[in-house]
């Protein structure tokens, strides 16, 4: 096969996968609309079998930052399991989880509670030192997750 034929077909093969993910329907999970005037984004949206879930922090009733990094770890990953219960998934179908984090000494103390969320294998996952985020708050937590 030439060079030109392969890239012609690589290429045709990108635009027909393209048009695939194109045409899945989205679904939205605690959605958000222009129309609502509040914050601008969804909480989670499905596109096919794979479910993309907002970044969430955990704060008190009062929107306070909790006093430990424990406490505030178990607001963050109880609203991440909320999402994900919504959607009749589990933690156990996460994927992948970015955990964005104001000061990297917390790692250890969000480690301790976040492994206790889980019962099988753990998802692949990245601890970012993001500085400062809303709130003030140690933690932002995102996610996918896929229907098994």
């Amino acid at each position: 096969m030439t060079l030109r034929r392969t890239l012609t077909l690589a290429a045709l093969g990108t635009v027909f996968v393209a048009q695939g993910a194109a045409a899945q329907e989205r679904e939205y999970v605690n959605p958000a609309t222009v129309a609502d005037g509040g914050l601008p984004f969804s909480g989670a949206v499905w596109v096919g079998d794979m479910l993309y879930l907002s970044g969430t922090i955990g704060l008190l009733p009062d929107q306070t930052v909790p006093d430990t990094p424990q406490e505030e770890a178990r607001l963050v990953l109880d609203n991440v399991k909320s999402t994900l219960e919504a959607a009749g998934l589990t933690m156990d179908d996460l994927v992948t989880v970015q955990v964005f984090c104001s000061d990297v000494s917390h790692y250890a103390a969000f480690n301790e509670v976040y492994r206790t969320y889980f019962t099988g294998e753990f998802p692949a996952r990245a601890f970012i030192g993001s500085g400062t985020l809303l709130f003030n708050a140690r933690f932002e937590v995102q996610g996918i997750a896929s229907r098994r």
